[in-house]
C-alpha cells in the first residue's frame, strides 16, 4: 500500500541524510588532523633546525631548545645521540629518560611509519617522533562522534518504538473488546432464530443438517467473541496435542470450502506433539491463514499442512496453490490496513501476528512464495 510505500521512501531518505553528514564530518576532522600533523612536522623541523643553528654554543642550544621545546607542545619526541642512548621530550610521568620504555616507543614509532630526522650532531644525531594526543584525538573524534549519534538514535527509536508499540497494544485491546461487544446483540438474535429454525424443520433432516451446522458457527462465533473479550489482559494457555488441534481446524474449513479444494496434513512428528496455547485464538489464527488461501485459489487447488519439530520449537507449515505474494509485502502483510483484497481490512493477519508473538511467544512469517504457484506461512510456537 501506499502509506507503506511512502514509509520506506522516507527511512531510505533519512539514512542518506544521515550518512552525508557522518560523511561530511569525517573529511573535516580528517582534515583538520592532516593540517595539524603538516604543523606538528614543521615544528620538529623547526626544533632540528634550532639545534644545528646553535650547536656551537653549549649554552645557547640550551636556552633556544627550550625555548623551541616549548613551541612543541605536547609533541612526543625522542633523541638518539651517537652512541645510541635516547633522551625523551613531552613524555609524562617522568618517562624523558627511561631507557626501556623509549626504546619501546621509538619501536612503534618506526613501525607506524614515521621517519625518523637527521640530526646535528652527537647531541642528537637522530630524532623521532609521533604526533600529539591532540592529533590523535582529532583522528577519532569522527567515530566516537558516530558512536554517540548511533547510540542517541538507538536509545531514541527504542523509547519511541516502546511507547508506540504499547499504544498500539492499547487500541488493539480496545477495538478487540468493542467488535465483541458489537458482536453480542446479532449473535444472541441469530441464536434465537436458529432455535426458531429447528422448530420449523422438525420433521426435515437435512434442514435440521444446516441448522445443526448453522449453530456450530454460531458457537465458535461466540467463542472468538468471547475471547475478543478478554484481548489485553493475559491469556489461558493450556497443553493440547497440536496435531490435534490442527485436524479439529481443517475438518471444520473442509465442510465451508468449495469441493475442489483438498486439505492436506503431513504429520512428520513420531508421535503426538504438544504446545501452551488457547485454543479459541489459536484455532482463529489458523482459520484466518487458510480463508485467506481459499480467497486466493480459484475454487479448486490443494492446502497442504505440515507439521515438523526442531529441537525446541513446533514448526507448522500451511501452504496454498493460490496467486502467491510478491517478496516485497512478505513483512506488510501483517503491517495494520495492509490488504490486497477489495473489501480486506487488512486487520487478519495483523492480529494473527500479536496472537502468536505476544501470548503464545512464537513466531509467524511468509515462509515462501511464488506468482501463480502458491504461498506458504511458517507459524513456530515452543513445543513443551
Amino acid at each position: 500500500m501506499e502509506i507503506y510505500k511512502n514509509s520506506s521512501r522516507g527511512k531510505i531518505l533519512l539514512a542518506i541524510m544521515g550518512f552525508v553528514i557522518v560523511t561530511i564530518t569525517m573529511i573535516y576532522s580528517q582534515h583538520l588532523a592532516k593540517n595539524l600533523a603538516e604543523r606538528e612536522l614543521n615544528m620538529v623541523e623547526l626544533f632540528v633546525e634550532a639545534i644545528r643553528t646553535v650547536t656551537d654554543n653549549e649554552d645557547e642550544s640550551t636556552i633556544v631548545t627550550s625555548l623551541v621545546l616549548e613551541r612543541l607542545g605536547n609533541i612526543p619526541i625522542i633523541m638518539e645521540n651517537e652512541e645510541g642512548n635516547l633522551q625523551g621530550e613531552n613524555y609524562r610521568n617522568g618517562r624523558n629518560e627511561d631507557q626501556e620504555f623509549l626504546q619501546s616507543r621509538k619501536a612503534k614509532i618506526i613501525k607506524k611509519g614515521y621517519d625518523p630526522i637527521k640530526g646535528p650532531g652527537d647531541y642528537a644525531a637522530w630524532i623521532y617522533y609521533e604526533n600529539s594526543t591532540t592529533y590523535r584525538l582529532i583522528s577519532i573524534f569522527p567515530l566516537a562522534q558516530i558512536l554517540l549519534l548511533v547510540t542517541f538514535i538507538g536509545f531514541g527509536y527504542y523509547v519511541l518504538s516502546t511507547s508506540r508499540r504499547a499504544e498500539q497494544n492499547r487500541v488493539w485491546a480496545g477495538m478487540a473488546k468493542e467488535t465483541a461487544h458489537q458482536l453480542g446483540t446479532p449473535i444472541s438474535a441469530i441464536i434465537g432464530w436458529i432455535e426458531h429454525l429447528k422448530g420449523m424443520s422438525i420433521n426435515n433432516t437435512d434442514q435440521l443438517e444446516v441448522v445443526q451446522e448453522l449453530r456450530n458457527d454460531v458457537k465458535r462465533l461466540e467463542l472468538i467473541a468471547d475471547r475478543f473479550s478478554k484481548i489485553g489482559s493475559k491469556p489461558d494457555l493450556v497443553k493440547v496435542d497440536i496435531g490435534d488441534e490442527i485436524r479439529a481446524c481443517l475438518k471444520y474449513m473442509q465442510r465451508r470450502a468449495p469441493h475442489k479444494i483438498d486439505f492436506i496434513l503431513n504429520e512428520n512428528t513420531d508421535g503426538p506433539v504438544y504446545a501452551e496455547i488457547n485454543s479459541h485464538l489459536f484455532d482463529w489464527v489458523i482459520e484466518n491463514i487458510l480463508r485467506n488461501a481459499l480467497d486466493a485459489m480459484d475454487s479448486e487447488g490443494d492446502i497442504v499442512v505440515e507439521l515438523s519439530l526442531t529441537s525446541e520449537h513446533i514448526n507448522i507449515d500451511l501452504s496454498d496453490s493460490g496467486k502467491g505474494i510478491p517478496n516485497t509485502d512478505f513483512k506488510n502483510v501483517f503491517r495494520p490496513g495492509f490488504t490486497t483484497k477489495k473489501r480486506g481490512w487488512g486487520l487478519g493477519l495483523s492480529l494473527a501476528k500479536r496472537i502468536i508473538e505476544n501470548y503464545h511467544r512464537g513466531k509467524i512469517f511468509v515462509k515462501s512464495s511464488k506468482p501463480n504457484e502458491g504461498t506458504t506461512f511458517t507459524i513456530q510456537i515452543p513445543q513443551v
